[in-house]
């Protein structure tokens, strides 16, 4: 399928990157993992998270950050196996549900039943205006302990969950 831009959709499209400029660094949550009011399984002080995880994926599972594109080596690894949360073990994803992608971060079709929870990603600067819905997005954390683990999103015209591969701990089916 091939698509034409014409001067209207051209002009539509650098309003909206226009409007969108503001939000354009907001990569983290505007809640922290674990600081939303549900009572979660598995708790942590801050301390015990970051010695657990190490700088890097605290800043991804606990701050929501999202990791550099192609920077999980389990972007183009589409072996079958389990995929569980870095921060508890929950079983999260399984292999057979992998969709491959050019984007370079992990995606799936779904999730393991009762594995995440849902929340509205709101830009940080919008302060939930609904002039700037468009820009929000869907974020995914473990049920069990409020670890970070990505977004719903629309790619290549599917609902997919794009996860980044820091807040996984991958198990390869055995052969």
């Amino acid at each position: 399928m091939t698509h034409s831009v014409n001067r209207r959709g051209m002009l539509k499209g650098s309003a909206m990157a226009l409007a969108a400029a503001p939000f354009a660094g907001s990569v983290k949550a505007a809640v922290p993992a674990g600081q939303d009011g549900f009572q979660y399984e598995i708790t942590r002080t801050e301390e015990e998270w970051r010695t657990q995880l190490g700088e890097y994926d605290f800043n991804i599972l606990r701050m929501g950050a999202t990791e550099d594109q192609g920077a999980s080596p389990l972007w183009d690894d589409y072996r079958e196996g389990s995929y569980t949360c870095k921060g508890c073990d929950l079983p999260v994803y399984t292999g057979n549900w992998r969709v491959e992608t050019k984007k370079k971060w992990l995606f799936f079709r779904q999730s393991e039943p009762n594995s995440l929870l849902m929340n509205i990603d709101w830009p940080a600067s919008a302060n939930k205006n609904p002039a700037f819905a468009i820009f929000t997005s869907i974020e995914v954390h473990c049920r069990r302990c409020a670890s970070h683990m990505g977004h719903i999103l629309l790619i290549e015209e599917q609902v997919l969950h794009c996860i980044n591969g820091a807040s996984l701990n991958f198990t390869p089916e055995a052969a």
